[in-house]
Order: C-alpha cells, then sequence, then structure tokens
C-alpha cells in the first residue's frame, strides 16, 4: 500500500504546492513570516482560486492550467507591486532549536494524519463508496469537460442552477489540469493535504495566538507545538470527514477555520504594534485583506464553517471587550460595550440567514442526554473510541484557561460548540434543532467534527501547562527535554495507536453500528462493486458519446460519468422526483408490455442504454428500484456488455 502512495507522490506535491503556493506567494508580500505564513497560505490559495473560477466564468476564458497559472502570477505580483514600500519591523530571532522542535512536533501531527487516512483510504486510486461522492466527483468531471469551475455553474453537472460552494473542486480540479491524474488519485492527493497540511498548520497557529501575551512565556512556546503534535490525535476530525458523507467542501472549511479565526484573535496584537508590518493603518489594512480572505475561503468552501468561526470570532472579540472595560474610561467602556452589542447582532444575523438557508433538519437524535455528555468529556463523540488522555489533558488546559481569566472565552467556545453536539446526538425538538442546527442539517457527524477546533488547543494548553510545572519542580533547564519527551511520546502515542488500531471504522451513529469495512473498499459488499467500476470505465468503448444510460443511482451507477465521461442518468446519489421517474422505478424491466413505462421513457428523451447493477438496498439514501434489474430475457432489452453480474443493456422497446 505505501508503494501505490509513494507513486503517486509526484501528484500529492503538485496538491499540495496548489494548497500552499499561491496564498504563500500573496504572504509573503504582506510579510508574513514563519508559522502565520504556512498556516494563512492555504486561507489565500483557496479564495485566489475560488474568486478566479468564478471571474474566468464571467469573463469567459476557460479555467484550464495556463489561466490558473496567469491569475496566480497576477496575484503575487500586484501583491508585491502594491507592498513593495511597506517596511517591516525587525525580525525577532527565534531560537533554532524551538523552530527544530515546532517542525519535529508538526511533522507528528502531519505524519499521524496521513498514515491514517492512508490505511483507511488504501488505493490512492480508491473512490468513496459514499453518496456525496458521487456528486463530486461528476462535478469534477464536469469542470473538465466544461471549462468552469465557477461556484455559481457546478450545479449545472445535476441540471440545476445558482450557488454552490466549489472551492474544493477548484482546487482538485487545478490538480488534475497540472498533473493529468485520474479524478479519484487527485481527490485523495487534497484530502491528503487537508489532513497532513492545512489542519494541522492551521490548528498550531490557532493556539499560538490565542494563548500569546495571556500566559508564560514558556507555555506560550510549548502550547502551539503540541497542538501541532496533537492535530491528528482526534479521530473526529480531520478523519471522520472523509469517511461520513463524503464532505469533502465541509472538511476543507472545518481545516480552514483555525487559521481564518487566528486572523481575528491576533487582530489586537497586530494593530497594536507587533503586526508583520510597521505602522497601526498598515496592519490594519493586513488585518482587514487577510480577515476577508478567510471570510470568502470559508464562504466558497463551505458556508456552514462560517458559522464555526463566527463563534470563535465573537467569543474571542467580546471577550476581549469585557477584558478590557475594567482598564479604561468611562466613555470607552460605553464604546466597547456598542461594539460588542453590534457583533453579537451581527452574529445572530448571520446565524438566522444560513441556519435556514439549508434543506433543514435531516438527521435526528441517536442517543440520551447523559450519554451525550458523557462523550463530550471523554471526547467519544457519535461512538467513537475514547480519548482518555486528550480528556485529561483538555480538562487540564480548561483550569489553567480559567485561571488565567483572559482565556475563558477559549472554553466558552469549547462549550458552546459541545453544546450543539449535545443537541444534534440528543434534543428531538423539531424547532430547536432547526434553528441551532439547520446549517449542519442537525448532522451529529459534522457537529462532533468542530469539537476538535477548541478541544485540541485546550488540550495543547494542558500539556504545556504540565510541562512548565514540570520544569518548575526540576530546574528550568530540564524543561526543554522534557517538552521534547512530550513530543516524542505523543508521537509514540501515534505509531501504537496506528499499530494496535490501523482503522478506525465509521459508526453509524443512527442505527448503533460500526462499519464492517471502510468506506472506500471495493468488493461486492460495497456501494460500487470491482465488476461495476471495470463496466462503468469502459462505457466509453460500448456507448456512442451523445448516447443517455440510464441506472438505479443506489447501486453505483451514479459515478458513471466520472468514470467514463458518457451520460450517465442520475449523476447525484438521489433520483428524479418525478411520476415519470417512478414508473421507470418500479417497470423499467416491462417496457415492451405497458405503454405506461414508454410514456415515461419518453418523458426523459428514449434513454437509449440502461444498467443493471441490481434492485438496490433499503437504507437511509438508498433506494430499491425493481425495474432497473433482471433485463435477461425480457422483450425489449439487448445485451451490451456484462461484467460478472454487473451488465449494460440497449433499450430496443418503445422504438419509435
Amino acid at each position: 500500500m505505501i508503494g501505490d502512495w509513494l507513486a503517486q507522490a509526484p501528484v500529492i506535491l503538485v496538491a499540495v504546492a496548489v494548497v500552499f503556493v499561491p496564498g504563500a506567494i500573496v504572504g509573503a508580500a504582506l510579510r508574513l513570516r514563519g508559522l502565520a505564513l504556512w498556516a494563512l497560505a492555504p486561507v489565500g490559495s483557496i479564495v485566489i482560486l475560488a474568486v478566479a473560477a468564478v471571474v474566468l466564468a464571467i469573463v469567459g476564458i476557460p479555467w484550464s492550467a495556463l489561466s490558473i497559472a496567469g491569475v496566480v502570477v497576477a496575484a503575487g505580483v500586484l501583491a508585491w507591486v502594491a507592498t513593495f514600500w511597506v517596511k517591516t519591523p525587525e525580525r525577532v530571532r527565534v531560537p533554532r532549536a524551538q523552530t527544530v522542535l515546532l517542525v519535529s512536533a508538526l511533522a507528528v501531527g502531519a505524519l499521524w494524519g496521513a498514515f491514517r487516512f492512508g490505511l483507511y483510504v488504501g488505493d490512492p486510486a480508491a473512490i468513496s463508496q459514499t453518496n456525496d461522492a458521487v456528486f463530486h466527483l461528476n462535478a469534477l468531471r464536469w469542470i473538465l469537460e466544461y471549462g468552469s469551475a465557477s461556484s455559481f455553474q457546478l450545479s449545472a453537472v445535476v441540471d440545476g442552477s445558482g450557488f454552490y460552494p466549489g472551492a474544493w473542486h477548484a482546487v482538485v480540479s487545478a490538480v488534475m489540469l497540472f498533473t493529468g491524474a485520474d479524478i479519484p488519485i487527485a481527490v485523495n492527493a487534497v484530502s491528503l493535504a487537508i489532513v497532513a497540511g492545512i489542519w494541522p498548520l492551521g490548528i498550531a497557529w490557532f493556539t499560538r495566538t490565542v494563548v500569546a501575551g495571556h500566559v508564560s512565556a514558556r507555555v506560550q512556546t510549548w502550547a502551539p507545538v503540541f497542538a501541532g503534535a496533537l492535530a491528528s490525535a482526534l479521530p473526529v476530525f480531520p478523519l471522520l470527514m472523509f469517511q461520513w458523507g463524503v464532505l469533502y467542501p465541509f472538511a476543507l472549511g472545518v481545516a480552514l477555520v483555525p487559521a481564518a479565526a487566528a486572523i481575528i484573535v491576533v487582530a489586537p496584537q497586530w494593530i497594536g504594534g507587533r503586526g508583520p508590518v510597521v505602522g497601526k493603518v498598515a496592519n490594519v489594512t493586513v488585518v482587514a485583506l487577510l480577515a476577508f480572505a478567510g471570510i470568502g475561503a470559508l464562504a466558497l468552501a463551505q458556508p456552514a464553517s462560517l458559522l464555526a468561526w463566527a463563534i470563535i470570532v465573537t467569543v474571542s472579540f467580546v471577550g476581549w471587550c469585557l477584558s478590557r472595560i475594567p482598564a479604561v474610561a468611562s466613555a470607552q467602556r460605553l464604546v466597547l460595550v456598542a461594539v460588542s452589542v453590534v457583533v453579537l447582532a451581527a452574529f445572530v444575523t448571520l446565524w438566522a440567514v444560513l441556519t435556514r438557508s439549508t434543506s433543514g433538519v435531516h438527521w435526528g437524535p441517536f442517543t440520551g442526554k447523559s450519554t451525550a455528555l458523557l462523550d463530550v468529556l471523554l471526547n467519544s463523540h457519535i461512538m467513537l473510541p475514547a480519548g482518555i488522555a486528550m480528556s485529561v489533558l483538555m480538562v487540564i488546559g480548561i483550569v489553567a484557561a480559567v485561571r488565567v481569566g483572559k482565556l475563558c472565552w477559549l472554553v466558552v467556545a469549547w462549550v458552546l460548540f459541545s453544546g450543539l453536539y449535545v443537541v444534534s446526538a440528543a434534543f428531538e425538538m423539531h424547532e430547536l434543532r432547526l434553528w441551532l442546527l439547520g446549517a449542519w442539517y442537525a448532522d451529529p457527524n459534522r457537529m462532533a467534527s468542530l469539537v476538535a477546533i477548541t478541544v485540541i488547543p485546550l488540550a495543547a494548553l494542558g500539556l504545556a501547562s504540565l510541562v512548565a510545572w514540570v520544569g518548575d519542580r526540576l530546574a528550568p533547564r530540564f524543561e526543554r527535554g522534557v517538552g521534547a519527551v512530550a513530543v516524542i511520546v505523543i508521537a509514540l502515542v501515534g505509531v501504537i495507536s496506528l499499530v494496535v488500531v490501523p482503522v478506525i471504522q465509521m459508526p453509524r451513529a443512527a442505527l448503533g453500528l460500526l462499519d464492517t469495512q471502510t468506506r472506500y473498499s471495493s468488493n461486492n459488499a460495497s456501494f460500487l462493486s470491482p465488476d461495476e467500476r471495470t463496466l462503468l470505465e469502459r462505457l466509453d468503448d460500448t456507448v456512442p458519446e451523445d448516447a443517455v444510460v440510464f441506472g438505479n443511482p443506489s447501486t453505483g451507477s451514479g459515478f458513471g460519468y466520472v468514470l467514463s465521461g458518457r451520460t450517465v442518468y442520475p449523476k447525484t446519489w438521489a433520483p428524479p422526483r418525478s411520476e415519470a421517474w417512478d414508473v421507470l422505478a418500479g417497470g423499467l424491466r416491462d417496457a415492451a408490455h405497458d405503454d405506461a413505462v414508454c410514456d415515461a421513457l419518453e418523458a426523459y428523451g428514449f434513454p437509449e442504454f440502461v444498467l443493471d447493477f441490481g434492485p438496490g438496498v433499503e437504507e437511509p439514501g438508498k433506494y430499491v428500484m425493481p425495474g432497473f434489474t433482471d433485463f435477461d430475457g425480457q422483450d425489449g432489452f439487448e445485451l451490451v456488455d456484462e461484467v460478472g453480474d454487473a451488465s449494460l443493456w440497449r433499450i430496443t422497446a418503445c422504438a419509435t
């Protein structure tokens, strides 16, 4: 398996470059350095690519490797020209040993996440055997075919219109255009870049900005180091979002939240004179540009991630305002209170808009309130294995944050994220779920993933406080050794966890079960079997280019477009909602003897071919369609191709 991933190293490296290089060029022009530069680089890259996709579509320039490269070069030149005269303050030299520790810790977190993801996926060419993967992968094929990755055109792949967040699709399609890689390989390469790149760097820098100036210098040094090392310690994120759904855009959005939120958290320090450039006006400008970039990246990746960002930003900003009230004059107190009220009002408005902009509550509770609360304390969300060590460190971090006072807002954010999870897991009140959780479809899996944004910084703060305490008891000169040992222990725990439980199967909480195999497995028990995939991959040889192929999307036929380029309908996991489709679902195989079936086929322009991948299954998001199977011996159908139990048939009934 490792050899298969190493063989795709060029594609993975290009994926990393696409995610980091455009933003790093602009970030360097803004005088960002070190951890801040690399944590914010994906934010810049995502917003550049996603906005470029929209603009290029408007002006009629195809989405291609050349146009993408042109946009990146133009953005870099504009950034460097605009900031050519900006002065940079003297850099504070960071001890080499400290830098080595941070890089080593980030490597631990990245490798832990990469191996966990790689072991779960298995083959870098594997396809997620999930409903949402059908749409996302077909959308990538559509981008290649039509030359547009615009968020305002992407829905056309399923004959829709309007806005659909396309940042993830823009990034993956860019990797495909630069490398020529097959769609599944490019998808998994970008997923790896999210797991091992965006997330560890973002959570480490977020932790640094949170503790900066509020704890001892030693704790400030250790907290981001431990956050980087612990980045992949929780299975709720990032792995869960590549199991459930599969939620590629949401995974990207959540991974971007820490860095995007850190921009606002660090803003008072930068504006106050410790920013990347010289001058208050210049730093205000930098903060404003980065804040807008963060908002844009989140909105174009997955708007629901904006609410997670808004929780952190609102709580941290209001907390900052409240902490300053005792030290300022009465007039300034009124200003701080007024600003806090405005920010809270904006937060409530954003929440109301986004929670009512989706199709509503799709998922119900799966457990009791006491169990959900225990999940929060033990970090055993959504039936996943309990993270006892992480919970202990988290509790220590909560105590340390409360004792500091100015870090209480981080605890409040943790309480809010945990509370949303508890509501999603255990509360049945529909209206409550709609207003609190509508932006996430009231999905406990999505809510569980958000908790990691605060648990990891709290656990890192707890471990940093422990190391500092041990250093005080021994001798300051031993503290670095203790911290290094802690990183090594985290690495060893990661290795042991991968050996003992190499693959964490996804819980099916609604049914109280665990998956019996990974959702990237390909066998006769998976959504898309090897025989079905082989048959779909050769549709471009067996079916004319302008032909339409029908199939039951609950059987894996929906992957036909992405694997062959031929129009296999529907191109999403859900069947059309129409009376004609209902007739076909129940009786297509009887077309030669039922005029109603011919009328239904006419409503869809008399498709020429149909796939027989079996009747389907009866479970959430899947459908049984007896009309789409058992064509052998039926009048009006001719066998065109077959692989094992999968077959392709020409519809000769109802011929005109």
